[in-house]
């Protein structure tokens, strides 16, 4: 691609770090499945590749493109979103060290920095990242992260990524933002001041349930390098083919979203008139404490919609009688997804600070028709 020329999201979405193939001009990036590669002597290698763990052409040509769709400088493919935010942890943290996360984060988030981290010596703080004093007063000499997920998962939560970069940085500290919710499409938190992006690309950028992965991109080529040291000496990387899925995925995700969205407002309009519902939480809503924020930050305001019933046995009914919304975990696929958070993907928060609320319902509005989502939740909810 030209590098002079400024391409819009949908043309890097297709095209970036995706050049025709030379040797036989195939329009779509091979699938290199291959673990080792001739050298030409001792030493004398072809494009750098000599072992897949460090380098694979398929790879490559994801990262690039990840790196281009963020805004970044450098991106890093990894075999899941929790191995990309293991790696940052390892790169930028020493025993010692401290970490602001969500007061709502990811029950997996939440459990790597718990179990992992903590017992490695990280300490950690839950704080509420709306509040951008309780934030400055929450950092310590030795915090090396404040942590981002805006929108959170699963309460949505919004952060002001702008505001946060300044309260790290004034720290000596970086920000890093999970922006799998997101996606590139409809926030670009680099762009922001964001140091790190983080993604679980199982998520929106492969969109089809059909490949685990993760991200990391960064603005600093610096720290991208120290990253790309550790990614091949903790090895969880993400193989050919699955970069490949990855990549293709990538290749629709700004018409994607667009549905996404469209169908996730028309699902928050009828939640909100429906009586058996007792609070609709989605930053596209004018009451949401975080929708100016989001408004600012944000495109549109993404496929994910969260809603609180009478209580934990009328949630768990919806879940139980959805018919064209699959009870499943995950979220981000073109197929809509309906979960009950304490009991499955949040089940690891159980009992601590960041435990959810057991009347939650959390959905990932798929792209069906839109008309055929909402008759199928209204007769759920009875």
């Amino acid at each position: 691609m030209d590098n002079e020329v400024q391409y819009g999201f949908e043309t890097l979405a297709i095209h970036a770090g995706q050049e025709p193939d030379p040797a036989t001009g195939a329009v779509v990036t091979p699938i290199y499945q291959v673990s080792t590669y001739k050298q030409d002597g001792i030493g004398g290698l072809r494009g750098g590749y000599e072992y897949s763990r460090s380098a694979n052409p398929t790879r490559t040509a994801l990262e690039a493109c990840l790196a281009e769709i963020e805004s970044g400088a450098r991106g890093l493919a990894f075999a899941s979103g929790l191995a990309a935010e293991d790696a940052l942890l390892r790169a930028v943290c020493r025993p010692g060290d401290h970490v602001i996360i969500p007061d709502d984060a990811y029950g997996g988030t939440y459990r790597l920095f718990a179990k992992v981290a903590a017992p490695w010596g990280v300490t950690f703080d839950p704080v509420p990242l709306g509040d951008i004093a309780a934030v400055r007063a929450a950092v310590r000499p030795e915090t090396k992260i404040i942590w981002v997920e805006t929108p959170t998962n699963p309460l949505l939560g919004i952060a002001d990524i702008a505001a946060l970069a300044a309260v790290a940085h004034d720290a000596g500290a970086l920000l890093a933002v999970d922006n799998t919710f997101a996606s590139p499409y409809l926030q670009r938190p680099l762009e922001l001041g964001a140091d790190a992006v983080v993604h679980s690309t199982t998520k929106y950028i492969g969109g089809h349930s059909d490949v685990v992965g993760g991200a990391l991109i960064v603005s600093d080529p610096g720290l991208g390098e120290r990253l790309a040291f550790h990614q091949n000496a903790m090895g969880a990387v993400a193989g050919p083919f699955d970069a490949w899925l990855t990549l293709r995925g990538i290749k629709t995700l700004g018409v994607r979203m667009d549905r996404h969205c469209a169908n996730a407002e028309r699902i928050v309009e009828m939640l909100q008139r429906h009586p058996a519902v007792r609070e609709v939480l989605y930053p596209g809503l004018p009451g949401h404490p975080g929708h100016d924020v989001a408004a600012k930050q944000m495109k549109a305001f993404g496929g994910m919609v969260s809603f609180r019933m009478e209580s934990e046995e009328a949630a768990v009914r919806v879940c139980e009688r959805t018919k064209l919304f699959t009870l499943g975990e995950s979220l981000g696929g073109v197929e809509s997804l309906i979960e009950h958070p304490g009991r499955m993907t949040h089940a690891s928060a159980a009992g601590s600070p960041l435990e959810v609320p057991s009347d939650l319902v959390r959905l990932s509005v798929g792209i069906e028709d839109a008309h055929d989502l909402r008759r199928d939740l209204e007769q759920a909810l009875g």
